[in-house]
């Protein structure tokens, strides 16, 4: 209730302003002891060899340096992904970079990977104290060629590997030139061999396992999908993420800002994303669990991706257009549901 009457006036806001004045109140709500609701009553999901306390996440890109994890987390979420975070820090695309499309529910945006680097997000991870799982998104620099590109991911792996839960390897934003082409076979294959064989390394030095899970596009033809989901099979890969934002505009080309460049996110991105996650789910068949993000603004919409082959969901343009309850109500309903469900197979 109270986001509804405050959304119109952030929303008057330039979008990163909104976001620095939306996260300073956040801060200062968690501060005060305002955002300690009572935790979702959820039975534990396994997924990765993890316990996560509920299905509901926040999706990387809100968070980029893991500076506000602990409001985040008293948000009700399950699990945060923070991140993309590279190994150098940058500064992303020039402004502006990001737009609202209100009559859509939707957002485009071509931050490029602006972050202040790997050693930065870990040291706030290490000062923080929160109560969800917490996941690590990793890419390259805008500026190492593509042939380079899987230094960068080993770097950021390495750092980021105690503090983590698990780590995503972003392959799939439309704002870093280039690199989508990680999601051809033969690049894929050669990226995820190092980083499997970097894993079990860092494994034995540090006494833990730290899941990996590969992050893929909207946009990509069935024969790519099958393609993909045989190499995460093949190299035992723990989890996909699907998906990233789409390059299509498809239903919103009339409107305002509909032909700024970029990813776009929000309502529109559902069909595809949904359509992904069920094409994945039939050769993965479980083997691989899928993390569904992508056009998620209300509980119907989460449960279409579990029913599409999902077992956890990410959300972040909802945030935006539906405000922090969103949280609540999605992992209420995906909670009972897997009662119901449980309840049922018992019988």
């Amino acid at each position: 209730m109270l986001y509804s009457l405050l959304r119109p006036l952030l929303f008057k806001l330039e979008p990163e302003t909104a976001h620095r004045v939306t996260f300073a109140a956040i801060e200062k709500a968690h501060w005060l002891g305002l955002l300690a609701g009572d935790s979702i009553p959820c039975q534990p999901h396994n997924v990765m060899g993890l316990s996560f306390p509920n299905p509901v996440g926040l999706a990387a890109g809100l968070d980029k340096d893991g500076e506000h994890i602990e409001a985040l987390a008293a948000l009700g979420f399950g699990f945060i992904e923070i991140g993309t975070v590279t190994p150098r820090p940058q500064p992303g695309n020039p402004k502006p970079r990001l737009f609202r499309i209100p009559e859509a529910n939707a957002i485009i945006n071509r931050m490029g990977f602006n972050n202040y680097g790997i050693d930065r997000l870990v040291e706030n991870v290490r000062r923080s104290n929160y109560n969800c799982m917490l996941g690590i998104n990793i890419g390259k620099n805008f500026d190492t060629p593509i042939e380079k590109a899987v230094n960068d991911y080993l770097a950021c792996l390495e750092k980021a590997y105690c503090y983590a839960d698990y780590i995503v390897i972003n392959i799939s934003s439309p704002n870093t030139p280039g690199l989508r082409q990680l999601q051809d076979a033969e690049e894929l294959d050669r990226l995820l061999g190092e980083l499997k064989s970097n894993q079990r390394k860092l494994t034995d030095e540090h006494g833990k396992y730290t899941p990996v899970a590969v992050k893929i596009a909207p946009d990509l033809e069935p024969p790519q999908i099958e393609s993909i989901a045989g190499l995460l099979l093949a190299h035992g890969i723990d989890g996909v993420i699907a998906t990233n934002t789409t390059i299509s505009r498809g239903s919103i080309e009339a409107l305002p800002d509909a032909n700024e460049t970029g990813g776009l996110s929000g309502a529109p991105l559902k069909q595809k994303a949904t359509m992904v996650v069920r094409q994945l789910n039939a050769v993965l068949k479980g083997n691989v669990p899928i993390i569904a993000a992508g056009g998620i603004m209300s509980a119907a919409d989460a449960q279409e991706k579990i029913e599409a082959g999902a077992s956890l969901v990410q959300i972040y343009s909802g945030l935006i257009y539906r405000g922090p309850h969103l949280v609540r109500e999605i992992g209420q309903a995906l909670c009972n549901s897997n009662r119901q469900v449980s309840a049922l197979g018992s019988g």
